[in-house]
């Protein structure tokens, strides 16, 4: 019954906001991301009472919106693949994805235009640690290794407010294959950036795996190496 309260009370939020929206086909505004995500939720709620488990992806980013830019954080969970013996096997480690996109109006943000960036446990482990006057920074490469090194370099940085009130999460990324720079810049506030640390440390041994040990398997388990959930599938290079 509190349920179906809940679900109730979304029903006139969300016609609220797409009220509010300037116009049809504007998806990209603060708005519509507030609706994507508590029709999300919605659904969520439904699954878990018609089947009395989750059927549906979770929609939870973290998301700050500024003036320029836009970020948003979520964990993407590792894959697992089932052995003959009956045990279950790493296949892909787990991350922090980090979103960016650029604001293309007032509370509007271009979507298309989105970099992404995975934070694997160590880096996840770097960030945590940074005290209030530190920064960290981190580098990416697809083609380190390869004769292609160089090609499309990514950066992400953290680094402290002069008056030590927050961050300044900046990311770049360079694509010489198709001739762009892009950059973002993030101001976050220290209560923001507390929440990224407390969210961070709570889904660490979540994206190594570690919560294998003492949970059942879920639908991230596969029948085999091949088959995986689709939606874990993507990663920081997908574009």
């Amino acid at each position: 019954m509190a349920i179906l309260k809940l679900i109730g009370l979304l029903r006139p939020r969300n016609q609220l906001l797409h009220k509010r929206l300037p116009g049809e086909g504007v998806r990209d505004s603060i708005w519509q991301h507030a609706i994507n995500t508590l029709a999300g939720f919605s659904t969520v709620r439904q699954n878990i009472v018609a089947d009395g488990k989750l059927t549906g992806r979770v929609f939870a980013p973290y998301s700050v919106f500024k003036g320029k830019a836009a970020l948003s954080a979520e964990p993407r969970l590792p894959t697992f693949s089932k052995l003959d013996s009956g045990g279950v096997k790493l296949n892909r480690r787990g991350v922090i994805m980090l979103t960016f996109w650029p604001s293309v109006g007032e509370r509007k943000y271009d979507w298309e235009k989105r970099q992404l960036f995975a934070l694997s446990a160590t880096e996840v482990g770097s960030l945590i640690s940074i005290g209030t006057r530190d920064s960290c920074e981190f580098f990416h490469d697809p083609s380190m290794l390869s004769s292609n090194a160089g090609q499309v370099r990514k950066s992400l940085s953290f680094k402290p407010n002069a008056d030590g009130s927050g961050y300044f999460v900046s990311l770049s990324v360079v694509n010489n294959n198709l001739k762009t720079n892009d950059r973002f810049t993030v101001p976050v506030t220290t209560a923001e950036f507390a929440v990224m640390r407390t969210a961070f440390s709570f889904a660490l041994p979540h994206i190594m795996g570690w919560d294998r040990f003492t949970n059942q398997p879920s639908e991230s388990v596969s029948q085999s190496p091949s088959k995986v959930v689709p939606q874990l599938m993507e990663t920081e290079w997908d574009r």
